[in-house]
C-alpha cells in the first residue's frame, strides 16, 4: 500500500467518524430540523458505505457504473468537514455568553427588581432579566434588523415560522401579528396562542383571544405577535417535556414592567419555572431559543452592542425590538 492509498485511508476512518459524531451531536441536541436531520443521517451513511469499499478495495471493482459510485461516495467526506462545522456553531449557541456588567441580584429582594433610565440587567443566579430602554416594541419581517441602528436596544426572535423556508412570507409566520398598523392573518390554528402587543405606548399580554387583541393593536397603529403562552397573572399556563437542559427566554411582564427574561446557564424547563414564579412574573410568553432562533443582541448604557446569541440561520425572518 502507497502512501497515497495510506493517506486516502486515514482521510475516511476521520471522515467516517466525524460524520457520525456530527450526527450523534445532532440529534442528542435536538436541532430539530428535519431536512438537516436527514441530511446528517444521509451523510453518515454515505461515509460507512464508502469505508467499507475502501477496506474491501477499490482495486477490485470491476464495473465502470460502481467505480463512478465510488469516485462519488468518495467526493461525499469533502461534504463533512463544513457541516460539522455548522452543527459545532449550532451546538456553540446555545450557551449563553456572560453579561459581567449585570447587577447581582441573587439576594436582592424581588421588588426591587425594575427597569432605571437606561436599559438594566440584573443577574439572580439562575437567571438574567433585562429591562431594554424602550420607547417603543416593534414586530420586524423580513430583513434582520441592524446592530447599526442605535435606536435599537434589544433585538430577538419572535413568533415561531411554519416551514423551514429561505424566503419570507407573512402567511408563513405561525400566528396573527401586526407591523406598524397593518395586520396579517395566519392560516394556521392559532388556539393554543396567545398574544403580545404594543400600541400607543402600552404593551399588553392576551390569552383569551389573541386574534382580536392583535387586530386592536393594529388598529391604533401598533405592532405585536403570537407565542405559547407561559404565565398568565401569575399562574403557569405551560408545561413542555424536556430531556434535557437548554438555555430558556421569555418576554414577560415582572413588577408592572416588561422585561425579557433569559436563563444564565442551560438548565431544565422546570427549573426556569421555578424561578419566574419565585419572581413573581405576572404574564410571560415563551421565546423559542433553538439553534439559531435564539439570536439576540442588546445595546448597553454606554451604545456598545453585546450579542447573546450571535448564529443567525437564513431563515428565521421575524424579530421583536426595543427602540429608544
Amino acid at each position: 500500500m502507497n502512501i497515497k492509498q495510506r493517506l486516502s485511508g486515514i482521510w475516511l476512518i476521520s471522515m467516517t467518524l466525524l460524520s457520525l459524531f456530527a450526527f450523534t451531536v445532532y440529534f442528542v441536541a435536538q436541532m430539530w430540523l428535519n431536512i438537516l436531520q436527514a441530511l446528517y443521517l444521509t451523510l453518515a451513511i454515505l461515509q460507512v458505505a464508502t469505508l467499507i469499499l475502501y477496506l474491501w478495495g477499490p482495486e477490485k471493482i470491476k464495473s465502470k457504473f460502481l467505480k463512478i459510485v465510488y469516485r462519488v461516495l468518495y467526493a461525499s467526506s469533502f461534504l463533512v468537514l463544513p457541516c460539522f462545522s455548522f452543527i459545532f456553531m449550532g451546538l456553540v449557541s446555545q450557551y449563553h455568553v456572560k453579561l459581567p456588567e449585570s447587577i447581582d441580584a441573587a439576594s436582592m429582594p424581588v421588588e426591587e427588581i425594575l427597569p432605571g433610565q437606561k436599559t438594566a440587567i440584573y443577574n439572580t443566579g439562575t437567571v438574567y432579566v433585562i429591562f431594554p430602554e424602550y420607547a417603543e416594541v416593534e414586530l420586524v419581517c423580513e430583513k434582520r434588523p441592524s446592530k447599526s441602528d442605535e435606536a435599537i436596544t434589544w433585538c430577538s426572535g419572535a413568533a415561531f415560522q411554519h416551514d423551514i423556508s429561505l424566503g419570507f412570507t407573512h402567511e408563513n409566520i405561525d400566528g396573527d401579528h401586526a407591523v406598524h398598523g397593518a395586520l396579517y392573518e395566519s392560516p394556521y390554528n392559532k388556539d393554543s396562542f396567545a398574544a403580545f402587543t404594543f400600541a400607543e405606548g402600552n404593551f399588553a399580554f392576551a390569552f383569551d383571544d389573541a386574534s382580536k387583541a392583535i387586530k386592536e393593536a393594529a388598529a391604533k397603529g401598533g405592532s405585536g405577535f403570537m407565542q405559547f403562552g407561559l404565565i398568565r397573572d401569575g399562574e403557569p399556563v405551560m408545561s413542555i417535556n424536556r430531556p434535557r437542559a437548554r438555555c430558556y427566554r421569555t418576554l414577560a411582564e415582572l413588577n408592572g414592567s416588561l422585561c425579557i427574561i433569559d436563563s444564565v446557564n442551560m438548565l431544565h424547563f422546570e427549573e426556569f419555572m421555578e424561578e419566574l414564579q419565585r419572581l413573581g412574573v405576572t404574564n410571560a410568553l415563551y421565546m423559542d431559543m433553538g439553534a439559531g432562533w435564539n439570536y439576540s443582541w442588546y445595546r448597553t448604557a454606554y451604545n456598545r452592542v453585546v450579542t447573546l446569541f450571535g448564529l443567525p440561520v437564513p431563515w428565521s425572518h421575524n424579530w421583536v425590538v426595543f427602540k429608544k
